[in-house]
């Protein structure tokens, strides 16, 4: 029976990455076709497709791993994350030949940055410390950041006054620096976690109350008669549509909204039953939060799949003006990367609610883990610091003042506060362990809402990035 078992994993194993494999080589080949047609092969545009196809195969061997434990995925996963990051390489490189610039005037410009920050610490992570399972959080990161960078503005235009300053390459290379350095961070406390047998079910609770404030979020658009509201796009600017200088002219996709918060609804559910269990002391209440989760997860593809039918190229009326207006996926992309990150989040939940008994044996050691977390923010804090303090040199040679309370300048000083809290309490109190890593994870959570949720929720002086 155990020699059985023996010569069964490799050809699992071996399943897999011939799978991934015919997989990526079937995408670049159609895409090749597809190249060959336009006549334009060495294209920004192509470079990241290579590094989505590539991403996303090195993603789903790093899940196999978490669940299976082959040590050979790791060695292909690994082989993919390279190929996707020198695709990342040649993407950045060509942007910066064409732009006359490093990539960092724009959102899309530091998505591609961050991305390719992100892909070469995951390496780096890997082979240093070992941490072999790191890319099963990475990854999705790394691929939902390369999808919204589909969706967003990626022509090279000329540089508004206010970024043309050699400060500029040196502001966003420390947010970029410093924001990927919080997200392996983030990925290390999770491992902790996981290596430090943290209770499955409070993994549960944590997904649950991000994606309910995923669907919270994307609800602040929801109409009375069951419509959601997105933002109307000027398809020959390639721009959203104003009603006046900084209102944008939203328009109402009828009944989404109905959907959006049955979604709502059914994500919500695993937290009810888990608060449940708690106050019953129930275990055949986890059973039916897990079931719940499942669920979710198929309703939150269904959200997904209607909000790309009809957010894809549809017209529909507006609250605002009489009329029917256009809209576009690229005219809501944080929308669309909030309904992927949420699917994203509940699958690896569910990862770790099937992983193997044994996976710690493959992860460094609880404390190691504690320690690298702290030295990857010990990293990451001082370049927080000399982010804000050259934004200030930066802004008071742009706008005449260090500090306007712009709400980016804000959510980074909170950004900044966050880390400085969780140093203050490892120094002085000695914090270690599981509160350490939670508060690792609330840092990145906080970085992710300053880089992405500032822009789209609170515009200001930053609303070019």
């Amino acid at each position: 029976m155990a020699r059985a078992k023996a010569e069964q994993q490799p050809t699992t194993g071996a399943t897999l990455i011939v799978l991934v494999g015919l997989s990526i080589a079937f995408l670049l080949f159609m895409a090749f076709l597809n190249v060959v047609k336009s006549g334009s092969i060495l294209s920004e545009a192509n470079f990241l497709y290579a590094a989505l196809i590539f991403y996303c195969g090195a993603g789903a061997l790093y899940l196999g791993f978490g669940v299976t434990a082959t040590e050979s995925y790791i060695k292909f996963a690994s082989l993919a994350t390279w190929a996707g990051l020198i695709a990342n390489t040649a993407a950045v490189a060509h942007r910066w030949y064409e732009a006359g610039h490093p990539p960092f005037a724009s959102l899309y410009e530091m998505l591609l940055s961050f991305v390719w920050t992100l892909a070469a610490l995951t390496l780096i992570a890997e082979k240093r410390y070992g941490v072999k399972v790191i890319g099963t959080v990475t990854m999705p990161v790394a691929i939902v950041g390369v999808v919204l960078m589909q969706l967003l503005r990626s022509e090279v235009r000329p540089l508004v006054p206010a970024l043309q300053s050699t400060w500029l390459h040196v502001h966003v290379t420390l947010a970029m620096l410093a924001y990927a350095a919080c997200a392996l961070s983030f990925a290390l406390a999770m491992m902790f976690l996981i290596q430090d047998k943290a209770k499955t079910e409070s993994f549960l609770a944590a997904t649950s109350i991000f994606t309910i404030g995923i669907y919270a979020a994307i609800l602040t658009r929801f109409e009375r008669w069951g419509g959601l509201n997105v933002v109307a796009w000027d398809a020959e600017n390639k721009s959203e549509m104003f009603i006046s200088r900084g209102v944008r002219l939203f328009v109402t996709i009828p009944d989404l909204g109905w959907l959006m918060l049955l979604v709502f609804c059914t994500v919500a559910a695993p937290l009810v039953f888990y608060i449940l269990s708690r106050v019953k002391k129930d275990e055949s209440s986890l059973a039916t939060a897990n079931r719940a989760v499942f669920i979710s997860i198929l309703l939150q593809i269904l959200a997904l799949v209607f909000f790309l039918l009809r957010a894809r190229d549809g017209q529909y009326p507006s609250l605002d003006a009489d009329g029917m207006y256009p809209t576009t996926l690229a005219a809501s992309p944080f929308i669309l990367s909030a309904l992927v990150g949420g699917i994203f989040a509940n699958l690896l939940y569910l990862l770790l609610l099937w992983r193997r008994p044994d996976l710690e044996k493959h992860l460094p050691d609880a404390d190691s883990l504690d320690r690298i977390t702290y030295k990857t923010i010990c990293i990451a804090f001082p370049l927080l610091t000399l982010m804000i303090a050259a934004g200030a040199y930066w802004a008071n040679r742009a706008w005449g003042s260090y500090w306007n309370w712009d709400p980016k300048e804000t959510w980074a000083a909170i950004t900044w506060l966050v880390y400085a809290g969780y140093l203050h309490m490892r120094i002085t109190r000695g914090w270690r362990g599981r509160r350490a890593a939670y508060f690792a994870i609330l840092g990145f959570a906080v970085v992710m809402f300053t880089f992405f949720g500032v822009t789209y929720l609170l515009p200001g002086l930053h609303a070019y990035a």
